[in-house]
Order: structure tokens, then C-alpha cells, then sequence
């Protein structure tokens, strides 16, 4: 059993790349918290802090920051399938 690594996404709802990003979290039984930042200005400006921008989605694993939806990456942090 791979250690469980501390992910998470901030996202918009109308976000399609947030989707795919989420969408490959669960077929890879991925566990993630999600904090929506269209509607929690507090997790916006966190988000902004850690990415330097407002783009979404920015996916955090462990101190590892992403922003996009950098699959190639996901997998070699996350250790999961393609």
C-alpha cells in the first residue's frame, strides 16, 4: 500500500479542466479535498498565494504545487495509472 499523500484541489464549478482533474482522482481511487473558490474568497486568496495566479485548477500533493491539470505529473507524484 502506497502512503496516502495530502491532496488538494481549488476549483471553480464551471471549470472543465477542474472536472477531468477530479474525474481522474476518483478512477485512480485518488482521496482529495476540494475547496470551491469562486465561492470561498478565504481558499481564493490561499490559492493565489501558493500559485501566484487565478487560474484553476490548482492541485496541491503534499508541498508539491500544480497548477492545471498536469496528468503526466499526477502520476508520478500520486504513483497511480495513467
Amino acid at each position: 500500500m502506497t502512503e496516502e499523500k495530502n491532496v488538494v484541489i481549488y476549483s471553480t464549478p464551471t471549470c472543465h479542466f477542474c472536472g477531468l482533474a477530479k474525474d481522474f482522482f476518483k478512477e485512480n481511487g485518488v482521496t482529495y479535498r476540494e475547496f470551491n473558490v469562486a465561492s470561498d474568497t478565504e481558499k481564493r486568496a490561499e490559492m493565489m498565494q501558493k500559485s501566484g495566479g487565478l487560474a484553476v485548477p490548482v492541485i496541491t500533493v503534499d508541498d508539491e504545487v500544480i497548477v492545471g491539470f498536469d496528468k503526466e505529473k499526477l502520476v508520478e507524484l500520486l504513483g497511480v495509472g495513467a
